[in-house]
């Protein structure tokens, strides 16, 4: 059946290494860990021992151990290498976070599916957030209950799985089992009453025979918006004054009683349910098997308030007052739907060989619709051509629209070859792969500009002195895309591989892959790994890895372009709209300038490490690594006007006020070291089980280029990558992580203690902050009635840890006072904590209860 022989193929292919049989083992007080057995060796704690490699294995229960309700969280609490951040008010990652693995881009780790190629999602992080210029894969699509164990190789694999492999691989497998199943549900808030999240599971293992099985898992999560803003300290009305003591007189008496919590900054409103499927069945000499999977969610989060006073985002009408005249909060609302199948053969032979043929299919989708909102624009259409009062503007303007809609899609056909000899172990196969990028316009008032022609204002003169002649183009908060940037684009690619694994000696190991991957975009591109493990006695153990990788540029990074509003820090230091423009390679603009077509990032990857255990109960592991990526694909600075005469005139023709471009822009040098360190060990009459683990991972921007014979050839590369966009590579990740985690379990007792530490990370964002170490505590108390029941209590961040209060780019500061010197509001600015990254967010303590029932 497909577990344990086909997870074990796929981790064999997965390593280089031979599929040997897995071992689980369940003792005492110990959870269930899947032991993979390699040339006679047991793996023993998180680690495995024996390969060239690090690898982390995760099992379902430590996963639900986290208390955590989403698979990007709950790995980011138990694997340091791994980081989930936070951010707010940044349009699509608001809903869909970005991912990395060991300090390095959301895109450059590839996830798989049971030992399958699992397609990204359609989101490009183009706002200012890590992964800034990436895309990366949909962690939240797979619900936690359909998972098994996941599997992190800590490590290059380029060479064994093509694209995307850079800083390491993980491997989602999913439930397996052929009878019983259980029934969960669960219900928490923050401390501060909001984030309400309530998650229902069901899950059930079915026999096809007596030699198949089929695992079904239905997922329910209800979560509520947080929102932790600040006061909106400026003022909101026109008529205000400043006071010889830096102090704002009002001067509309609406300012007095004006709503000062307008902003919404926190975690999105987020509904979704999800069905995965499990299956594989004896058929002839071998076995069929295949997945299934999706996910729908809701989404909803906010942008940024447009009050009375913002006469480009909230048009003054003829009655000389807004459009929306108490202002107006824009909300993003986002339908994300993930699907994938696939469906293989697997037979082994009488000479010990297997054959394994499979196809997987799988794509994200994403729709965007922005409410609450206007087209500020269209406020002057309604007025100055069609003649309507103000109030029958107010009444008229359509408040919401369809923006626009992006889909990925991924096809794979593989072909896999084992071969066992003696000492060797041979692998070999092919690929085939065709990825679709599609971006489908919205509706017309979500993106047109109906006062402007060529650049040129229509209405100037019209207003006689009162309201608004050039408003905001688009739908305010969420810009729609128009027909000139829709998307329809494919690309082939075809691939060959082959690995090999040598017993060199009963201590030495020995193993060596090669892989060539052609893509009709670009060209192609072979890559190399060598590794080996070498025994030195019973207690120790040397391994390391030298390897070649590269990134193909993806589908959105080639293809993706629109016009939307971005929030950008000025020279005063003040946060002011600016409509970008995000350009594709191919675009008019951009061949006007001379940009010039993306080609892939090259890595270098090198580890070495140790596995030693002391004292018969102490498993440590020690890796150290070096990640050099040369031509990394970076996202240029908003590049506006007064640069070049060139891209002067294109920015006008595009009705942009500033260009951002896709470019091999710079290379980046990553070293890093990870230490897992566990023990188990009786106490007091249970079972205690410690794992201690670290990451420690520092990256540095070595070289920035721009394009030899490009029009931005002649600019300095401080104006084409800002500092800002350093910095994301360089310093938004905490550059260390420690977790020291404690299970032990007595009686029908099962108590999960967890201390997380997230190291410094500096922001620059106007100005340069440091955001200090935290350290956030998780406890988890689980009582087992019976057999079948057992109810659990516990807190996430149980003392309300938060970030540092943020000092840099920060919005709607100031202090009012009103006529008779009484304070209306003090405030310095909406974001109370950095919007642009926070690793471990800044909701605070969240408490939860939950009830279990197997069956």
């Amino acid at each position: 059946m497909l577990s344990p022989k086909k997870t074990c193929i796929a981790m064999s292919l997965l390593l280089g290494l031979p599929a040997l049989p897995v071992i689980a083992q369940q003792t005492g007080a110990e959870q269930e860990v899947e032991n993979i057995s390699v040339i006679g060796s047991r793996v023993a704690g998180r680690s495995i021992e024996d390969l060239p490699v690090p690898v982390d294995i995760l099992s379902a229960e430590a996963l639900s151990n986290t208390g955590q309700t989403e698979v990007g969280r709950m790995l980011q609490a138990i694997a340091p290498s791994f980081n989930f951040s936070s951010s707010s008010i940044s349009d699509g990652t608001d809903a869909l976070r970005p991912a990395t693995l060991r300090g390095l881009g959301p895109d450059q780790t590839l996830v798989l599916i049971n030992g399958k190629r699992r397609h990204q999602a359609s989101l490009i992080h183009i706002n200012t957030s890590v992964g800034r210029g990436t895309a990366g894969t949909d962690m939240n699509a797979i619900p936690a209950s359909a998972i098994k164990r996941i599997e992190v190789l800590r490590d290059g694999a380029a060479a064994q799985y093509g694209s995307d492999a850079i800083a390491g691989v993980i491997n989602i497998v999913l439930k397996d089992n052929s009878e019983g199943g259980s029934a969960d549900i669960s219900y928490g808030e923050f401390s501060e009453g909001d984030g309400e999240t309530t998650n229902v599971n069901f899950s059930k293992g079915f026999a096809l025979g007596d030699d198949g099985f089929i695992n079904a898992t239905l997922n329910f999560r209800d979560r509520g918006f947080t929102n932790r803003a600040g006061l909106h300290g400026s003022c909101q009305f026109r008529g205000c004054t400043t006071l010889d003591n830096g102090n704002v007189l009002a001067g509309d008496p609406r300012e007095l009683t004006a709503q000062r919590q307008t902003f919404r900054i926190g975690d999105a409103e987020s509904e979704q349910f999800a069905l995965t499927l499990n299956s594989a069945y004896a058929l002839g000499e071998g076995e069929l098997y295949g997945f299934l999977t999706y996910s729908s969610r809701d989404n909803e989060s906010a942008a940024f308030f447009r009050h009375n006073a913002n006469g480009g985002g909230n048009a003054q009408l003829q009655d000389g007052d807004a459009t929306i005249p108490l202002g107006f909060l824009p909300k993003i609302n986002s339908q994300i739907n993930d699907f994938s199948f696939n469906l293989g053969y697997e037979i082994a032979f009488t000479n010990d060989t297997t054959l394994d043929i499979s196809y997987t299919y799988g794509e994200n989708t994403i729709d965007y619709r922005t409410s609450d909102s206007i087209n500020s624009s269209f406020a002057n259409e309604l007025r100055y051509e069609r003649g309507l009062s103000a109030a029958e503007i107010r009444n008229t303007i359509p408040r919401e629209a369809d923006a626009y809609g992006l889909e990925l899609s991924l096809e794979t056909i593989n072909l896999d070859f084992t071969q066992s000899y003696d000492n060797l172990q041979l692998a070999f196969g092919a690929e085939i792969r065709t990825d679709e990028y599609r971006v489908t316009p919205g509706e017309k008032y979500s993106y047109f500009d109906y006062d402007t022609i060529d650049g040129v204002n229509i209405f100037n003169g019209l207003s006689g002195g009162v309201g608004s002649e050039n408003a905001s183009a688009a739908i305010q908060g969420f810009n729609g895309i128009g027909p000139d940037s829709a998307v329809d684009e494919s690309r082939d690619v075809l691939s060959f591989y082959i690995d090999a694994e040598y017993s060199v000696t009963e201590d030495l190991i020995a193993s060596a892959a090669m892989r060539y991957d052609d893509y009709d975009g670009f060209g192609d591109t072979t890559n190399f790994k060598v590794a080996a493990n070498y025994h030195v006695n019973e207690d120790f153990n040397l391994r390391g890895a030298i390897s070649t990788g590269f990134r193909a540029p993806s589908m959105q990074q080639l293809f993706f372009n629109n016009v939307g509003t971005q929030f950008v820090v000025n020279d005063a230091g003040v946060l002011v709209p600016q409509q970008v423009g995000t350009f594709r390679n191919d675009s008019t603009l951009a061949q006007a300038i001379g940009i010039p077509e993306l080609s892939e990032e090259k890595s270098t990857n090198w580890s070495v490490g140790a596995v030693f255990t002391l004292l018969d109960e102490v498993n440590i592991t020690v890796d150290y690594y070096s990640i050099d990526i040369e031509d990394r694909i970076v996202v240029s600075n908003r590049l506006g006007s007064g640069l070049s005469n060139t891209l002067d005139a294109a920015l006008v023709a595009s009705g942009a006020g500033a260009g951002q471009f896709f470019l091999n822009g710079a290379d980046t040098e990553t070293r890093g070291v990870d230490i897992v360190a566990t023990w188990n060990t009786d106490l007091a009459g249970g079972s205690l089980d410690l794992t201690l683990a670290g990451n420690f991972t520092e990256t540095d921007v070595v070289d920035l280029f721009t394009p030899v014979g490009s029009g931005l050839e002649t600019l300095s590369t401080d104006d084409v990558f800002s500092k800002q966009d350093i910095s994301i590579i360089e310093s938004w990740q905490p550059q260390d992580r420690i977790s020291l985690s404690g299970l032990y379990v007595i009686d029908d007792f099962n108590v999960n203690l967890a201390f997380n530490r997230y190291g410094e990370y500096t922001i620059t964002d106007g100005g340069t902050q440091t955001y200090g170490a935290e350290i956030l505590t998780d406890l988890r108390v689980k009582y087992t009635i019976n057999d079948s029941i057992s109810v659990n209590i516990g807190a996430n961040n149980l003392f309300d840890v938060t970030p540092d209060k943020n000092q840099i780019g920060n919005s709607r500061t100031g202090t009012i006072e009103d006529a008779n010197g009484n304070i209306v509001v003090s405030s310095p600015g909406v974001f109370e904590y950095s919007r642009r990254s926070a690793p471990f967010g800044f909701n605070g303590a969240f408490y939860y209860v939950g009830l279990e029932y197997k069956f």
